[in-house]
């Protein structure tokens, strides 16, 4: 629950940490009163802010065992780090600073004279901004996707569930299979001159495809081992291609047949995957479907 920023003057302030539109407004309100005191606890907040994504986006890129996972675990995880980030503000020589000096100025040496106060959030820091920034992304089906599973997941969700509608296959189970193929967007397939195939799924370009190709090196398991090989991926003009075509591969072939009956559930449908041969990697399945969990939980309207 975000806790709403008390004055200046109070001690509460230093512990809480603006999460919601309404604590950020009244960090505005704070600051505007012309208090130098406002201005570096709201420095603070949006440092603390800054430091809580970072952490966040650290936790992402660690691979996880799948012992602790659920939502008990995620919730404790959020407070840890919600915390974390609360301790590692404010310091001297940090991020704050910067960001105080320039609230300063703001409100005092812009202002004109008998003008009253005004104070606007830097705009790199700002909430708002970072929204607008990712709907714009989200409005170009070719834009470069976000990293990291939540953003990952909110960029390709809407694409997902227009080709769930038309093929029946899970929104969730397509996205947390897209995530798990590229790392939740860090490692997607390219060409040799760096262009993106747009390739979600790790589709090989068989002797029947004529379109697009991206060569690269990749890993297979020969009898269990991991080896480096060089492969040729279908390429797309856009992501909601790759889920296209990936829907039609599932949904047209014979042997993924037993997958389609299983779309009720994660486990079932991730065995079957791997039963039919989609991919060489003996633990596949459940690493798929811990992925397509994990999808669940970061945005539940995509279980349809």
């Amino acid at each position: 629950m975000a806790m709403t920023l008390p004055s200046a003057a109070t001690t509460t302030a230093t512990n809480a940490l603006a999460v919601d539109s309404r604590s950020l407004n009244a960090l505005k309100y704070e600051a505007g009163q012309n208090s130098p005191q406002a201005a570096k606890e709201a420095a603070k907040q949006f440092e603390s802010l800054f430091m809580r994504e970072m952490i966040k986006s650290m936790r992402e890129a660690t691979m996880k065992s799948g012992l602790m996972e659920g939502g008990q675990a995620d919730l404790g995880t959020d407070m840890l780090d919600q915390q974390l980030s609360i301790q590692m503000s404010g310091r001297q020589g940090g991020l704050s600073e910067a960001i105080q000096r320039q609230l300063t100025r703001q409100i005092g040496g812009d202002a004109g004279a008998g003008a009253e106060p005004t104070f606007s959030v830097p705009s790199t820091l700002s909430l708002g901004a970072a929204s607008q920034r990712a709907a714009a992304v989200a409005a170009d089906p070719s834009a470069p996707a976000p990293k990291g599973r939540e953003s990952f997941v909110q960029h390709h969700r809407d694409a997902a569930e227009r080709v769930a509608k038309e093929s029946g296959i899970p929104a969730s189970f397509m996205l947390g299979q897209a995530g798990h193929e590229t790392g939740w967007g860090k490692s997607e397939i390219r060409s040799k001159d760096g262009d993106n195939s747009f390739n979600l799924f790790g589709i090989k370009a068989g002797k029947g495809w004529t379109g697009k190709v991206a060569e690269i090196t990749t890993t297979e398991y020969i009898g269990g081992v991991p080896r480096k090989v060089t492969a040729k991926f279908r390429a797309y003009d856009s992501y909601e291609d790759s889920f296209k075509d990936y829907a039609k591969l599932i949904n047209d072939n014979p042997r993924y047949e037993k997958a389609r009956e299983k779309t009720h559930s994660a486990v079932a449908y991730a065995t079957e995957l791997q039963k039919a041969g989609y991919a060489t990697d003996p633990e596949y399945a459940s690493k798929l479907s811990r992925a397509i969990n994990s999808t669940l939980r970061v945005s539940p309207r995509t279980a349809a």
